[in-house]
């Protein structure tokens, strides 16, 4: 990475001192009820967050200020979307109210805390995508806010996320600007489907297999239509790897030009739909022992156009921007580093925005 380099990152795990700060913003009944966010059955042996992450006061990746003095000014970091941090599996929860109302909860807590302090910090609005009308909704009660630049979801589901009854999602995202990311972590909890084989028995083989939600939800968006249907629609794949995208695209490709009579509404080679409308992040970046072979999977997948660099800090594997990848020339570096980001994002987004309704 050249001195130089200016650097977005696209995947930063916040949180808050207070463990209740959302909890606290949910209606009494709920408050009462004790209920809770599906919580995975296999722990990190290494844990998850970073222990040097840690403030004096609340968890690790709680604190602004350590955020700052610890990795965005020492890399030059620009700007930092921010991903929350165990809230997602609020979309795999079987209740529907609470998830909806967690998502809520969460929205209004990072733009009265998170987004209204330092101008290097960019927010994902988090809906529930079980209950699609009230995440719409949600979508255009907070999408106007002038540092919301995505719309975030998990990336595990009962259904997968091309077929239509995800539509208001994107019609309400697409509507305001807004791409969809998906992120992983709740996969085989709650109401979501578990891998193909099934359930793993081991944090290692779990984390190793969450590459098969990412290539079943892109096949399904570009098969379904979605991209036809949205045609300014970006969907964004956070923290899913790479490796597997060249054999996706090669894949669809063979099969749709034999069966695209069972597609009619897929107009154009699905790869082409992926490179469009498809970004992902880098990290956990795969790493083989020769590093041309990354090189190779980078060209494969048109990553002056698809790939966005994202350190996902705090976490235990994060990557940092100076050793995340082997020599990249100067221009694919500089798509990866921020270019990708810039086109998606629109930073400026909220000068000529309306007014947020935050009721």
């Amino acid at each position: 990475m050249a001195k130089t380099q200016r650097i977005i990152d696209c995947d930063v795990h916040q949180t808050w001192a207070d463990p209740n700060e959302l909890y606290k913003r949910l209606p009494v009944g709920m408050q009462q009820a004790k209920l809770s966010i599906p919580s995975g059955t296999h722990g990190s042996p290494v844990g998850v967050m970073r222990g040097d992450t840690k403030p004096d006061q609340g968890g690790p990746g709680s604190s602004p200020e350590l955020m700052i003095s610890q990795h965005v000014e020492p890399f030059g970091i620009e700007k930092v979307v921010l991903t929350g941090s165990g809230v997602l599996g609020l979309g795999v929860h079987p209740n529907v109210h609470f998830a909806t109302a967690m998502a809520r909860a969460y929205n209004d807590a990072l733009v009265e805390t998170w987004l209204a302090g330092d101008p290097r910090f960019f927010g994902s609005l988090i809906v529930a995508p079980q209950d699609p009308v009230a995440a719409a909704a949600e979508i255009r009660r907070m999408g106007n806010h002038p540092r919301i630049v995505q719309v975030l979801m998990t990336s595990s589901t009962r259904i997968p996320y091309g077929q239509k009854i995800y539509w208001p999602i994107y019609e309400a995202a697409e509507e305001m600007g807004l791409p969809v990311a998906v992120h992983p972590g709740a996969e085989g909890r709650g109401i979501a489907n578990d891998f193909a084989t099934g359930q793993p028995s081991s944090y290692c083989e779990w984390h190793t297999n969450i590459p098969q939600n990412y290539m079943g939800q892109v096949v399904s968006l570009i098969l379904e239509g979605v991209f036809e249907r949205f045609p300014k629609l970006k969907f964004v794949c956070v923290e899913g790897g790479l490796a597997w995208i060249p054999h996706v695209m090669w894949r669809l490709d063979k099969n749709w030009k034999a069966l695209r009579s069972s597609v009619p509404w897929v107009k154009r080679l699905p790869s082409e739909y992926l490179v469009e409308h498809v970004r992902f992040t880098t990290q956990p970046i795969e790493e083989p022992e020769n590093p041309d072979h990354i090189r190779q999977i980078l060209e494969m997948i048109h990553a002056d156009k698809t790939v966005m660099f994202s350190s996902d800090y705090p976490h235990w594997d994060n990557d940092s921007p100076k050793h995340a990848f082997p020599k990249l020339d100067d221009a694919l570096a500089a798509r990866i580093f921020h270019g990708n980001a810039e086109e998606l994002y629109d930073f400026s987004r909220g000068e000529a925005a309306a007014p947020v309704n935050t009721q």
